[in-house]
C-alpha cells in the first residue's frame, strides 16, 4: 500500500462540516470551538490591576524584556475554560475504555493522587537534610523491598526516570560487569524482532552492536536463531515478556540458560509486567535486569501526561554495579549512598540522574500495592489476562486474530487480513472508532504484524464497558464486510477536526507559530 494513499487532505474549514449543517461559531453542540492561546485576543489587557511602581520596577538592566511577552491578557473566567475547552478535545480514561496496547492505560485511583500530595511527600526539597525526610526514605524503602519480592530479585535501583531509562540503566550495569570481569569484547546485544523499540534503541545508545533474533510463526521467540546467534561476543539478550505480540515467551527459562551458558546477561524489558505481577517472578525465570514501569503496573498510567519511573531490579550477578544513590539503613535511620566509589558502592557505574528519582511516582506506586496486597496484585493480572481473551474471543469471528491459537496475555492482537478487498484500512477503522466515542487500539504495532492492531483492555475496566467497545467493533466490522466504505474514508466525521494528510504532516510539519502583520498571531 502507498503511504500517499493512508493520509487524505482535509481542510480546517471543512471540520465543522458534518452533516453539511455548519454553526456560526465552529461549536458542536455544547462543545465549543476554541483557538489558541497565540490567537485570542485581548492583548493589551490584563487580568489584575496594579498601582503604578514608585521606585524602578526591575534590577536586571539590559537583560530587561524590551519586546511584548507575545501572550494575551486574559481574565480568569477566559483562562479557565480556555484550558477547559481545551482538555475537551482529547480522550481520556476518565471519559471511556482506552485500548492502546503496550501502554497498560488503566484507571489511576484518585487515593493515590491524595497520598502524593500529603505534605512531607510533595513539599521536600532533594537537597535538605537527610535526618528531615527519614519518612520518605523510609516510604523508598518499602517500595524497594515490594519490588524485589514482586520480582525474586535482591537489589533495585529506584532512580531511572521511565522504562527507556531503566534499560540504559541495566545495559549500563550489564557493561561494567563485564569490564570488570575482563570481558569488555562483548560488543553485541541480540533483540527479538517483537522488541519494543527502545531495547535496541538503548543498546545503540550504550555502543552495543544489536543483532535481530528472529520469531517463530506463533510469536515467540526462534531458540535455533537465538542459539546461532550467541556466543563470546554477545553481552546480553533483551527480550520483552509478555512480548509485543500479547504472549508470553513459554521458553523463557531456556532462553535465559543458553544465554548465560554463553556467558551473557538476560535483559527483561517489563513493560507488561502488568500481565504476570503476583503470578511468576522474573528472577525465578533466569533474569539479570529488568525495568518496571510504575506508571504502567502501580498506577499513574503514562497516558495521563504526568511524571514516570522505571526502577530496575538487578540479580546477585549485577547488583554490586547498580547505579546510585543507594539506600541504606541502620540503628541511626535511613541514608543514602551519594557517590560511586564510597563505601558500599565500590563498584557503582555512576549515577541515573541528579537527584533521587520521582518521589510522587513511589508514593502512587506504594499507595497502589498497599491497597491491592499481595492477593490482590496477582487479581491485577488475572483480571487483566481475562480481560485480553474476553476482547479475543469476542472479536475472533468478525476480525482476524494475529495469533489465533491458544490464549494471549494482556492483550488481544489482531492483523488486517480480515480488511482484504474491503477497501478499508487498519488507519480508515481506527478513525472511525472516534466517532463511536473510543480512542483506537495501538496501529501498525508490532511490526511483525501486518496492518496490527494491539488492544489492551487491562484490568480495570468491567464487562459491561468491554461489551459497549466490542459491539462497537462488531458494528464498525460488519459495516466495513458490507462495502460502506465511505464511513471509513472520511471518518471522523463528530470529532473537532477531521482527517489531516498524516504524509504531508510528516514531511512538512508547522509546528511555531509567528506574527504576521494582520493578525496578534496566526499558524505559520
Amino acid at each position: 500500500m502507498s503511504m500517499n494513499n493512508v493520509g487524505r487532505p482535509t481542510r480546517p474549514e471543512t471540520a465543522n462540516d458534518a452533516g453539511g449543517h455548519e454553526t456560526l461559531t465552529g461549536g458542536r453542540g455544547l462543545l465549543q470551538d476554541e483557538a489558541l492561546i497565540f490567537e485570542l485576543n485581548g492583548w493589551t489587557k490584563t487580568g489584575v490591576d496594579l498601582p503604578d511602581a514608585a521606585a524602578p520596577s526591575s534590577d536586571l538592566a539590559g537583560l530587561l524584556r524590551s519586546e511584548p511577552i507575545g501572550l494575551p491578557g486574559l481574565s480568569e473566567p477566559e483562562a479557565v475554560r480556555h484550558y477547559v475547552r481545551l482538555s475537551q478535545k482529547n480522550h481520556a480514561i476518565d471519559l471511556a475504555l482506552y485500548p492502546l496496547g503496550s501502554c497498560t492505560m488503566k484507571h489511576n485511583p484518585r487515593l493515590n493522587e491524595k497520598m502524593a500530595r500529603l505534605p512531607g511527600f510533595s513539599d521536600i526539597h532533594p537537597l535538605q537534610p537527610q535526618s528531615t525526610v527519614q519518612g520518605a526514605l523510609q516510604l523508598m524503602d518499602r517500595l524497594a523491598h515490594w519490588l524485589k519480592t514482586l520480582t525474586g530479585m535482591p537489589a533495585v535501583a529506584l532512580s531511572p526516570k521511565a522504562g527507556a531509562h531503566g534499560e540504559l540503566c541495566g545495559l549500563l550495569a550489564i557493561r561494567a560487569a563485564h569490564e570488570a570481569a575482563g570481558n569488555g569484547h562483548r560488543k553485541t546485544v541480540l533483540a527479538p524482532t517483537s522488541a519494543h523499540g527502545t531495547n535496541p534503541a538503548t543498546a545503540a545508545f550504550v555502543g552495543y552492536t544489536v543483532v535481530e533474533i528472529a520469531q517463530t510463526e506463533d510469536g515467540r521467540v526462534d531458540l535455533k536463531d537465538l542459539e546461532a546467534k550467541l556466543g563470546d561476543h554477545v553481552a546480553a539478550i533483551m527480550v520483552t515478556n509478555p512480548n509485543t505480540c500479547g504472549l508470553f515467551e513459554r521458553d523463557v527459562v531456556e532462553i535465559a540458560r543458553l544465554t548465560h551458558a554463553a556467558g551473557a546477561y538476560f535483559y527483561c524489558d517489563g513493560a507488561n509486567f502488568n500481565a504476570i505481577v503476583g503470578r511468576v517472578r522474573p528472577g525465578d525465570l533466569g533474569v539479570d535486569a529488568m525495568h518496571i514501569n510504575l506508571h504502567k503496573t502501580f498506577s499513574t498510567p503514562h497516558g495521563g501526561g504526568g511524571p514516570g519511573a522505571g526502577p530496575v531490579v538487578l540479580s546477585e550477578a549485577l547488583a554490586p554495579f547498580a547505579p546510585t544513590p543507594w539506600l541504606v539503613h541502620d540503628a541511626g535511620g535511613f541514608s543514602l549512598v551519594e557517590h560511586a566509589g564510597e563505601a558500599g558502592a565500590e563498584t557503582a557505574f555512576g549515577r541515573m540522574s541528579a537527584f533521587h528519582g520521582q518521589m510522587g511516582m513511589y508514593v502512587r506506586a506504594y499507595a497502589y500495592m498497599l491497597s491491592h496486597g499481595a492477593d490482590g496484585l496477582r487479581q491485577v493480572a488475572e483480571d487483566a489476562v481475562l480481560n485480553a481473551n474476553y476482547v479475543k474471543a469476542r472479536l475472533k469471528d468478525v476480525m482476524s486474530p494475529a495469533f489465533p491459537d491458544g490464549p494471549c496475555m494482556h492483550e488481544a492482537l489482531f492483523d488486517d487480513s480480515w480488511l482484504e478487498g474491503t477497501g478499508v484500512t487498519t488507519l480508515d477503522f481506527a478513525k472511525a472508532m472516534i466517532d463511536e466515542g473510543f480512542h483506537p487500539m495501538t496501529m501498525y504495532f508490532p511490526l511483525v504484524v501486518h496492518g496490527a492492531m494491539l488492544i489492551e483492555p487491562t484490568e480495570t475496566e468491567s464487562k459491561q464497558e468491554l461489551d459497549r467497545f466490542i459491539e462497537a467493533l462488531r458494528a464498525l466490522a460488519g459495516a466495513a464486510k458490507a462495502g460502506d466504505a465511505e464511513r471509513f474514508k472520511g471518518a471522523p466525521f463528530h470529532a473537532p477536526l477531521r482527517r489531516l494528510d498524516e504524509t504531508l504532516a510528516a514531511r512538512k510539519p508547522r509546528l511555531r507559530w509567528k506574527p504576521v502583520a494582520e493578525a496578534p498571531l496566526a499558524a505559520e
